[in-house]
């Protein structure tokens, strides 16, 4: 694997507000960004301005972001890459030798959701890293409470109890510690439908192995402030809501379970109001 960040270009204007903020993900992480175009390359000019401005603006697409991204960040080192052939394909190829690969998704408005491609959506379901969706739209100062001077918002980690990660503690917590933010972890659960006579309240329980799985963790970033809830309910109601206050959101996708995305993370992705990450563990 390469020490990069990964963003994909199409011209797009979401994926020129992915691409500043993968910029600033490099910037904070010490790394450079590389700037991927995938798909196609435009044919030769025809005379006709019906195909060729729309053909040029293909061809200029990556010196025109990494300009641009360039004037805003002149510190970062960016190195622009095309790829033929399917977009998907040559972006999931690009995740398996990036640390991180960030793409966007287009706005609508609150939470009536968001429009994340096909692409955007088969590749957060095949990538071996994780894959960060930013909507159209996306600030700098959104990342912040008050304004761009001002402390991060919290990083937000949706934790699965039944299979804990160290992949994805390790990613959550050094996205908050490079983000001098706080790590807010939360775990959902939900009764059965027909409790036994038997059946306990699990909170206690469930406390305790959340307080377990991020012991060693703290222990690795001290300064990290940490906090942890277990909340009944449905885990995409309780992210979502979390959302609305984060600067990141991040949940895991199980690789045993094939290349498809979970219906928490299918829900995140389409209506979270900040960028979330996809991770592969």
């Amino acid at each position: 694997m390469q020490h990069i960040i990964t963003a994909g270009i199409d011209g797009s204007v979401e994926s020129l507000d992915a691409a500043d903020w993968a910029a600033r993900e490099a910037l904070r992480r010490g790394l450079p960004l590389q700037l991927l175009h995938a798909g196609e390359e435009p044919g030769a000019r025809t005379g006709l301005p019906e195909l060729d401005v729309p053909a040029d603006r293909v061809r200029h697409t990556l010196e025109d972001a990494a300009r641009q991204l360039s004037y805003a960040h002149p510190a970062l080192e960016i190195t622009r890459r095309r790829a033929a052939g399917p977009a998907a394909d040559a972006l999931v190829s690009a995740a398996g030798s990036s640390e991180a690969l960030v793409l966007g998704s287009r706005g609508f408005t609150g939470f009536a959701g968001f429009l994340v491609g096909s692409v955007a959506l088969a590749v957060s379901a095949r990538a071996t890293c994780p894959v960060i969706l930013v909507r159209a739209g996306e600030r700098p100062e959104d990342e912040h409470w008050d304004s761009e001077a001002g402390p991060y918002r919290p990083v937000v980690l949706g934790l699965d109890l039944d299979h804990p990660s160290d992949d994805l503690l390790a990613y959550s917590f050094e996205a908050a510690a490079t983000r001098r933010a706080p790590l807010h972890v939360l775990h959902t659960w939900t009764v059965p439908l027909a409790p036994s006579a038997s059946a306990v309240d699990p909170v206690a329980e469930k406390r305790a192995a959340l307080a377990a799985a991020l012991s060693p963790w703290r222990s690795k970033f001290p300064e990290t402030e940490v906090s942890e809830k277990v909340l009944h309910g449905r885990a995409s109601h309780h992210l979502l809501m979390a959302s609305t206050k984060a600067s990141l959101l991040i949940v895991g996708r199980r690789v045993t379970s094939g290349a498809r995305l979970g219906p928490v993370a299918h829900s995140v992705i389409h209506h979270s109001l900040c960028p979330v990450a996809v991770m592969p563990h």
